[in-house]
């Protein structure tokens, strides 16, 4: 009978990859919650209507790349392709502007796209989001986006770069988007299908598209950083200024429009050359209307997401692996000793310690063949003579010696020897 594979872009994540997944994860949560975020947990099924509302139905994710299923009594869900628009919703579902401590948020988790897999890109993906309400100063947008270069360091990756533009807001965009509609009407022989109809539905995209002849055609059309109000003007040099006292170096990218209609003003993007033609690594921007247009107060919001995958594959381009701390091994000679060894090794997991022994009546040739194999370094040897006598072996494989100890000692020197994982 043929075996069952995954879906197609979806993939496991195996024992060997775990430690770089544990080591962002373990880290993101220091940097984030140094900032004053607070992890939340969001169901990955959700309204289909939230996603429309929120990402824009013209956008590509609504239109071709969402997992949707129709339930019993005919509603359309979806499984979520980003997480901002489920944070905005249980911000407003739980009622969370009341909380005085409820205004930054993070979550990890996974998210899904019907899209081509390709290298660092999924169908099921997991993303580090950060989301902040209430605040539309130019400060936060700039201590957000230092937070998200702060985590890069921390991780150990230094060869990125942060783009910034900002996208005005609803007084100035429409001006914009009126001579972008008919620029692209004097173009629109030169656009790929996909922007032939974007230019009618949603002209900002056209931006977003990485066909060679629709990027060639866009090189003179108009900016929308020349067409910003005065406010949006003085906000966006606010932000530039905090970021040059801050030293946190940036590159003004005025034809990135990300790729999701509720960005409003600032928005940046973390840019790598190491990971080919899909070169973003993360990216986010104020979105200071969504709450509103999904039915929750007028307060404003930026955030950020990071995919987890390209994050992980620039990691182990410049770095080695997380060293994991290899276990105790317990080798075992014998029935008492065997029953002994099963009681330590639970006292020995009790301390916090990684253990491993043996439960099939090897050789000792064997055990310790197999404790090399694990990585350990420290080898406890019980026989059925120590055991009579309350005595253990304990071998240090890679200085090749082995010293005798009372059995009643036996937990405490591993723990005093051995090193605790975190």
């Amino acid at each position: 009978m043929e075996s069952i594979q995954a879906v197609k872009g979806m993939n496991d994540i195996l024992p060997d990859q775990i430690g770089w997944w544990h080591f962002v994860e373990i880290t993101t949560r220091k940097v984030f919650e140094s900032f004053g975020y607070r992890e939340m947990r969001t169901p990955a099924l959700e309204k289909l209507e939230l996603f429309a509302r929120s990402i824009g139905e013209s956008t590509d994710i609504v239109e071709k790349e969402m997992y949707t299923i129709a339930d019993s009594k005919g509603e359309w869900l979806a499984l979520r392709p980003e997480a901002t628009a489920s944070m905005v919703r249980a911000f407003i579902q739980h009622n969370l502007q009341a909380d005085p401590l409820a205004r930054k948020f993070y979550t990890i988790g996974p998210m899904f796209r019907h899209e081509r897999p390709q290298k660092g890109r999924y169908r099921q993906f997991h993303q580090i989001d950060a989301e902040a309400f209430g605040v539309d100063d130019p400060m936060l947008d700039a201590e957000v986006m230092y937070m998200l270069r702060s985590l890069l360091q921390k991780l150990g990756l230094t060869q990125v770069a942060l783009h910034i533009n900002t996208l005005g807001c609803t007084e100035c965009r429409p001006v914009f988007r009126e001579r972008l509609t008919r620029f692209l009407e004097q173009s629109a022989n030169r656009l790929c299908p996909d922007c032939q109809r974007r230019r009618h539905a949603n002209p900002l995209r056209t931006f977003d598209c990485k066909v060679d002849r629709c990027q060639a055609a866009l090189v003179e059309a108009p900016l929308l950083l020349e067409s910003v109000c005065e406010h949006c003007a003085l906000h966006f040099g606010q932000v530039k200024g905090y970021l040059d006292d801050l030293g946190a170096p940036y590159v003004v990218d005025p034809r990135m429009v990300r790729g999701l209609d509720y960005y409003m003003r600032t928005t940046f993007e973390i840019i790598t050359d190491r990971l080919g033609a899909q070169n973003a690594v993360g990216g986010g921007g104020r979105y200071d209307g969504l709450v509103r247009d999904l039915g929750g107060p007028d307060v404003p919001g930026i955030g950020f997401a990071i995919g987890m995958e390209r994050l992980i594959l620039l990691l182990q381009q410049g770095q080695p692996s997380p060293v994991r701390t290899p276990p105790v091994f317990i080798a075992v000679l014998g029935d008492t000793a065997r029953h002994r060894g099963f009681l330590l090794s639970q006292e020995l997991r009790d301390l916090g310690l990684e253990v491993e022994m043996d439960y099939e009546g090897r050789s000792l040739k064997s055990q310790l063949r197999r404790a090399d194999k694990l990585g350990s370094r420290h080898v406890l040897i019980l026989g059925e003579d120590e055991i009579q006598r309350n005595e253990a072996q304990l071998r240090d494989m890679r200085e090749k010696t082995q010293t005798l100890l009372p059995l009643s000692e036996a937990a405490a020197e591993l723990r005093k020897v051995a090193t605790v994982p975190v």
